[in-house]
């Protein structure tokens, strides 16, 4: 893994020099663990920035809290760590200022998830210096997927199927909303750490699946991403799980969906759920080198007008080490799809205040079509 990550980094700077970048700084935790290879730090909600900042021909330099100075050492391949301390004269701005120095003329940044305190650092501290934007250059480089991190979403995909096994085998009536959670928990977790040793940097990763699950049901399905409750499920009842805040496997993210109704279901809420995974199916097996993101929404769309329905829900959207890439599977992206790039692919229909149709799978674009990352039944689902 930290073999890929330095290949990665110098392919930055060979980018940079070509572009005539002189100095980036990168805050977004994605973005540092895609590069340096390390991440799992008490971060900038508690007001303790970490930065990494690439020069193109010199060594790059991570900035970290002194209380997380040891772990990041000893999963970065990154050399020159440099702590910053809460009190004192070795704050993280002071720490930030060395670095840069006074007279540079522009620095590229994280325009978009940059936190406001180290935006505010360089609005006050580097008055005169133009701030441009970063981002595009690297997200051309995250929209490629290479082997390794296809052979991590997989795994990730595994782990995937598991939890949402456990999800439908805890349905039963009388049963509460959290309990079902638990055990996507419980599931997801011993799957991960089966693909887990305790050697070398892979110490550092957690197998534990976390985060608060989105799940809904009966006619609370309608609101897309409440969280599970001490709700008691019902004959009859709708139930969504979304594992898309949820599913990651050292650092890579997907998107993974599903429905089920407990016992039996209507013929309107059937309709509808139909519709969700006819519309996904159809955008799914349109996906193909050379065809442009919005057109595989358009597709989609096609389906729910057909069906009567109206939707404003992008189709699809890149996943990696963030939860959001470039590019998205909607109307106005113009990104023309290349192999190795990873999407979630979602079918998603609401009739407030009754049901909701819903799938997503998360799939890898192929020399020819595409491959499906997350594996269950594409189907009514009835326990």
């Amino acid at each position: 893994m930290l073999e890929e990550t330095i290949v990665r980094t110098r392919q930055l700077q060979a980018r940079m020099k070509e572009n005539g970048i002189e100095i980036a700084v990168f805050t977004d935790e994605s973005s540092i663990a895609y590069l340096a290879g390390f991440w799992g730090y008490l971060g900038i909600e508690f007001g303790r920035p970490t930065m990494l900042v690439v020069r193109p021909d010199e060594e790059p330099v991570v900035v970290t809290p002194l209380m997380e100075t040891e772990m990041v050492a000893a999963m970065t391949w990154v050399k020159d760590v440099r702590s910053w301390e809460d009190m004192g004269q070795r704050s993280w701005a002071q720490v930030l200022k060395e670095i840069v120095g006074d007279n540079t003329q522009r620095i590229w940044i994280e325009r978009e998830t940059i936190p406001a305190i180290v935006r505010n650092f360089f609005d006050d501290q580097c008055k005169g210096t133009e701030l441009l934007n970063i981002s595009p250059t690297l997200g051309q480089m995250r929209m490629i997927k290479s082997p390794l991190e296809i052979e991590i979403m997989k795994k990730a995909g595994q782990i995937a199927g598991s939890m949402m096994s456990a999800a439908h085998n805890s349905l039963e009536v009388g049963a509460q909303e959290y309990q079902s959670a638990l055990d996507v928990i419980n599931a997801g977790t011993k799957t991960a750490a089966g693909f887990l040793t305790d050697k070398g940097w892979e110490r550092f990763v957690s197998p534990m699946v976390h985060n608060l699950q989105i799940m809904q049901s009966g006619a609370d399905t309608s609101m897309v991403h409440r969280r599970s409750s001490v709700r008691k499920l019902e004959k009859g009842d709708p139930v969504y799980f979304c594992f898309c805040n949820m599913i990651q496997f050292k650092q890579y993210k997907l998107g993974f969906d599903r429905m089920f109704h407990i016992k039996e279901i209507s013929d309107a809420a059937a309709h509808v759920q139909q519709a969700a995974i006819d519309a996904q199916q159809a955008a799914i097996h349109a996906i193909k080198p050379g065809v442009l993101a919005e057109d595989i929404a358009a597709v989609a769309n096609e389906v729910y007008q057909e069906r009567g329905y109206e939707t404003g829900y992008r189709t699809g959207r890149s996943i990696g080490v963030a939860y959001l890439e470039a590019p998205e599977l909607k109307a106005g992206d113009k990104t023309i799809l290349q192999p190795g790039m990873t999407f979630a692919v979602d079918g998603g229909i609401s009739v407030d205040g009754a049901y909701g149709g819903r799938i997503g799978d998360s799939i890898v674009v192929t020399e020819t079509g595409f491959e499906y990352i997350t594996e269950y039944p594409r189907q009514l689902l009835v326990t």
